[in-house]
């Protein structure tokens, strides 16, 4: 089935500026979920059926490479920084997840939220439980959404919360078993974070890693300064927190580590070489006062970056919002990110970050037709400041002003999976 849609398009394939494509009046074809062509409308008009007209600016949708949905329900918790937070607040939410309809109610109002932030992909943590990531993937199915999630390793976790070096593997394969190939479906082996697993269990992980070719390994790294403290102390010969993953074999091309706040220049170099990636959380590392991410660093040592939102110690579902938090994030330290960089962050930045650059992220030929259409009037203020802005200053004033409600649509394989109401 072939769709057309005709629109402001704009995409930023790569990480550089003149990878910005813009078709200021376009035609996007879409055929069988997949974009077909994609160009000016006046040199495509007539080759394809009458296009649907999209009232707004139509960028590629949105991946959030680092996102908790068992915290949904714990997100704006008061009051503490991370160790003490995930103790008070988050490892009893996730308890729930042992009930396999609580884990089915969440996905799908989860991903539902998604959807209605514009985020069509996302890599996602569960909890230690099977079940937590069938209710996900059975979710993500049923919408059609590009999902990568894993069983979360953690046998030196809580009561009820924490699994052992054999059930970890056996719930892991048991679980690629079952999903691999199905739909637009990945799996990333899930070590919480280096103190919540023995050195059996992360050397276990790198196994993993290893034997699975097609996997991601995600997990956390140098997020907040008490934590990386407790990493010190717990592993005294490595040489910074990267390097006690990078001892167990977790440190490769497939790798996502979440956060990166305090980075040595050392663990920078190695993640450069090693090919892993950042998924920088801007509103999340605001929000538990765990710092600001060094932009700067990361262009020095030519870092992969992703856009995550991290929900619950993010504060938004929306990668708007959070691309407008990265801004304030860089300018802390005298950075500045440029709005089209910012847009590619949380398009195809963390479309290479997560490996699926080959079929989402820049609405290129080839690609899965996976887009947004974003309002710049959505609300009173965000009309008055762009009424007579050109592009840039449109997106800017989107990422800074604009959050869900500037979401008018989001389609997922050429197709409407939500529609802002009036």
């Amino acid at each position: 089935m072939i769709r057309t849609y005709r629109a402001e398009l704009l995409s930023v394939a790569h990480d550089a500026p003149d990878a910005v494509r813009h078709e200021p009046d376009g035609l996007l074809v879409v055929e069988d979920g997949v974009v077909a062509a994609r160009g000016p409308y006046a040199e495509l008009a007539g080759r394809y059926p009458e296009p649907e007209v999209l009232p707004g600016l139509v960028v590629p949708g949105f991946i959030d490479a680092h996102v908790h949905y068992p915290q949904t329900d714990r997100i704006a918790s008061y009051g503490e920084q991370l160790l003490d937070w995930l103790d008070k607040h988050i490892f009893p939410a996730e308890k729930a997840f042992a009930d396999k309809a609580h884990a089915d109610a969440v996905a799908a109002f989860f991903l539902d939220e998604l959807l209605r932030s514009g985020t069509t992909s996302a890599l996602v943590f569960p909890t230690v439980h099977e079940q937590s990531v069938d209710a996900l993937f059975e979710a993500a199915l049923e919408r059609r959404m590009r999902i990568v999630s894993g069983k979360v390793l953690m046998d030196l976790g809580p009561d009820g919360l924490n699994d052992t070096v054999a059930s970890g593997r056996a719930g892991t394969e048991a679980l690629i078993r079952r999903w691999k190939g199905r739909g637009r479906l990945g799996y990333a082996v899930t070590p919480r974070f280096a103190l919540a697993s023995s050195d059996a269990q992360l050397a276990d992980a790198g196994a993993l890693l290893a034997e699975h070719p097609e996997v991601l390994m995600h997990t956390h790294l140098s997020e907040n300064r008490h934590e990386i403290a407790a990493v010190a102390q717990r592993f005294p010969d490595s040489a910074d927190y990267l390097d006690a993953y990078d001892r167990f074999g977790l440190v490769t091309p497939r790798s996502v580590f979440a956060h990166g706040v305090h980075l040595s220049d050392r663990a920078c170099a190695r993640l450069h070489e090693s090919g892993a990636g950042i998924a920088v959380c801007p509103s999340s590392n605001l929000f538990l006062g765990s710092g600001h991410f060094d932009f700067g660093q990361a262009r020095r040592h030519g870092l992969r970056l992703g856009l995550g939102t991290d929900v619950g110690a993010g504060t938004s579902f929306s990668l708007l919002r959070t691309a407008g938090l990265a801004y304030q994030a860089a300018l802390a330290r005298e950075d500045r990110l440029d709005p089209f960089r910012a847009l590619y962050l949380a398009t195809a930045g963390s479309a290479a970050l997560l490996r699926i650059a080959d079929r989402v992220g820049a609405l290129e030929v080839g690609q899965e037709a996976d887009f947004v259409v974003l309002d710049s009037a959505a609300t009173p203020l965000m009309a008055r400041r762009t009424a007579e802005a050109d592009l840039a200053t449109r997106l800017f004033a989107l990422q800074i002003l604009g959050d869900e409600r500037a979401i008018a649509a989001t389609y997922v394989l050429g197709e409407c999976a939500y529609k802002r109401t009036p």
